[in-house]
């Protein structure tokens, strides 16, 4: 079983230990990729492809020969990373001088110096799939370890997940304090209008919309202004 492998514990500890308020997901992808090579035996080289509408690209890569294997894909088109991608499903390249399913690019790799390969498919957001890729520098080093791979990569998108969802909510928060300080500066903007003008909370705020539209200012700025001046008695 996978989860009896010795590694497999380790790296979910790696994973685990990611901070995500440090670090964006170009770093966690690398960390994956990373985790992924010192996990599954026989793994020479790791990467992971993205692909976001017709789109594909390594976005992480433990070395030249996983980026160099996987552009050679993009530019064809085709290739175990790209299948792996789009359809979630692990693609075994057990041997690459036997490969029959994508040839050209097979025989490339084998001279390049991969004999094997093994690409899992990896969710990444809903506009977003990707793959991770594991190259062999022998051939069948992966034919025993297709649970082992898809079962970290099942905690990789887990990590991913996670990031994205602290970006997300990170972004919320930023939006909603920048919300609640615009708000604050407009009520004490109504309130000098209020004071000066003798005149309601409504009336205030239909003079500062006027005058937000009248100088094409937003009326944060403009409430600023008057709060400015009225606290510092400074000048637009």
């Amino acid at each position: 079983m996978p989860q009896a492998h010795p590694d497999l514990a380790a790296a979910l500890i790696r994973l685990g230990r990611i901070k995500y308020d440090e670090v964006d997901v170009d770093v966690v992808l690398s960390i994956i990729a990373q985790v992924a090579k010192d996990t599954i035996p026989g793994t020479a080289e790791v990467s992971v492809t993205l692909v976001q509408g017709a789109t594909a690209y390594t976005a992480a890569h433990t070395g030249e020969l996983a980026l160099t294997l996987d552009e050679w894909q993009y530019a064809q088109g085709r290739g175990p990373c790209l299948d792996a991608a789009t359809t979630g499903a692990a693609m075994l390249v057990p041997d690459m001088a036997a490969e029959s399913r994508w040839p050209e690019w097979a025989a490339r790799a084998h001279r390049a110096g991969a004999a094997s390969s093994l690409s899992i498919g990896l969710p990444i957001q809903e506009a977003m799939v990707g793959a991770l890729n594991l190259y062999g520098a022998a051939a069948k080093v992966f034919d025993e370890q297709v649970d082992l791979a898809q079962t970290l990569a099942g905690y990789a998108a887990i990590a991913l997940a996670n990031v994205h969802l602290y970006e997300s909510t990170a972004t919320l928060a930023q939006q909603m304090q920048e919300a609640m300080q615009s708000r604050a500066v407009i009520e004490q903007a109504k309130g000098i209008i209020m004071g000066q003008r003798r005149c309601s909370a409504e009336e205030a705020f239909a003079i500062l919309a006027r005058v937000s539209q009248d100088s094409n200012r937003k009326l944060r700025e403009v409430a600023e202004s008057l709060v400015d001046r009225a606290v510092h008695g400074g000048r637009d």
